[in-house]
């Protein structure tokens, strides 16, 4: 049986078709019946009419919501419908006719729904923002693909830390031989960007992070370049080029879905003109202190602190584009990164602020080239030398300088849709409290 889609009905007026797809709400008025038939690519609204088919009206009249059906009907126009058409139904095929779906129109609390992300993901706002999830894993990669650098996956296994040992996840391997879940790729990304020039990584990484705000999973995905021959500003302007290119594309290819999350466009459409600002730590932290001074900010922040959720949102505020920290404090970074040369107390590495309070949704800088002072950070950093000896061989054979940074998937995807949580922004997610579906 031939199929057509919901997304491609407005090529099909006055024919008539066959839609396979869900029952997502229905009603009945006299002598009618409104099915509002999902199938993945959108809905519409199928009629059925008693006086053409009364065993046919009475199976529409019968049915529950998600039940499986297969309609064949002809293609009408309707100004009245979001996407133009609607269905009069001449056939009625049921698959099965499901009851007591558990998600009803009604509201329901976040923990039932997280209970029944399964079936939640089947609503319209879920749908959309993992359509807009999808659009921008698309872009990334295209991005990237377009732009010289080759995907090289690296090992969901380690053998250390990448991101400190706090936050690992530890299992058991061979041999009684421990095993990490990969916190992040970056280090191999340096090997291959040592062999293509320009690589990326593209995965699932997972962080042991005992929180609970709406900004963290324990599972996330994240995108991380590499590139040989690249400082610190390089990483800024690339980080810049991808967000504004995610941006276009979003904005270009889900307005539906943007229409149903209410996300306020503009904000976007303003992101990709402009210009993202560029600050000193140094300058950040001043702008805390001004915010305590008048109030606006709870906590007067200290020179050498890492910035938490309110400090980061206080930050975006003060700029109408996202707005790149750099020169970060060496003691909140990881162990690779390159110092300044007139302030080592500092390192090369930069984040991007989101703006409307969604934080940090790019973290990076440059690397150390140095084999000498990377083995005294693996000391400090109390990380074993002998699982990093391989690590090291990139600075004896051919170093050179070298920068790259991540972008959460999920935090990204949050930003774009306006939602609140990055919970509706990855089909299962995986936190604190939360191991299932």
């Amino acid at each position: 049986m031939n199929q057509t889609y919901i997304n491609e009905l407005k090529d099909h007026i006055g024919r008539e078709v066959t839609l396979k797809g869900w029952l997502y709400n229905s009603r009945s008025s006299g002598k009618l019946v409104f099915l509002q038939l999902r199938d993945g690519t959108g809905i519409v609204q199928c009629v059925v009419f008693k006086g053409n088919n009364e065993e046919l009206f009475e199976n529409a009249k019968s049915l529950g919501q998600e039940s499986s059906i297969i309609v064949t009907g002809t293609v009408k126009t309707d100004d009245r419908s979001s996407i133009g058409v609607e269905l009069d139904v001449t056939g009625l095929e049921v698959l099965q006719n499901a009851s007591e779906y558990p998600i009803t129109p009604k509201e329901h609390g976040t923990e039932f729904l997280m209970d029944n992300r399964h079936l939640w993901i089947r609503s319209k706002k879920q749908n959309a923002v993992l359509k807009v999830r999808h659009t921008v894993v698309k872009a990334t990669r295209d991005f990237f693909d377009d732009n010289g650098f080759i995907l090289a996956d690296t090992p969901i296994f380690t053998p250390a830390a990448c991101e400190g040992t706090t936050t690992l996840f530890e299992v058991d391997y061979f041999d009684d031989d421990k095993a990490y879940l990969t916190q992040s790729g970056q280090l191999y990304n340096e090997a291959t960007a040592a062999s293509f020039g320009r690589s990326y990584c593209f995965g699932p990484v997972f962080r042991a992070e005992k929180s609970k705000t709406r900004r963290h999973l324990t599972e996330f995905w994240m995108v991380e370049p590499e590139m040989a021959y690249a400082q610190l500003p390089d990483v800024m302007d690339l980080g810049e080029k991808l967000i504004k290119f995610i941006t276009e594309r979003v904005l270009n290819d889900r307005k539906e879905d943007l229409a149903v999350l209410e996300r306020d466009v503009s904000i976007l459409q303003a992101i990709t003109a402009a210009k993202f600002p560029r600050i000193h730590y140094d300058e950040a932290v001043k702008l805390l202190q001004k915010g305590f001074a008048k109030g606006e900010m709870d906590n007067n922040f200290e020179w050498g602190g890492d910035f938490g959720a309110p400090d980061e949102t206080y930050i975006s505020k003060q700029f109408d584009a996202p707005v790149f920290v750099h020169h970060f404090p060496a003691i909140i970074k990881a162990f690779y990164f390159e110092r300044d040369a007139e302030r080592p107390e500092l390192a090369l590495g930069a984040d991007l602020l989101a703006p409307e309070g969604y934080g940090e949704i790019i973290g990076g800088g440059e690397r150390a080239t140095s084999i000498e002072f990377l083995e005294k950070q693996l000391i400090e950093h109390n990380l074993p030398k002998e699982s990093f000896e391989w690590y090291l061989d990139l600075r004896r054979y051919g170093s050179v300088p070298h920068a790259g940074f991540g972008m959460g998937v999920e935090r990204a995807t949050a930003w774009m849709c306006g939602i609140e949580h990055v919970r509706e922004t990855i089909p299962f997610p995986r936190m604190l409290n939360r191991l299932k579906p």
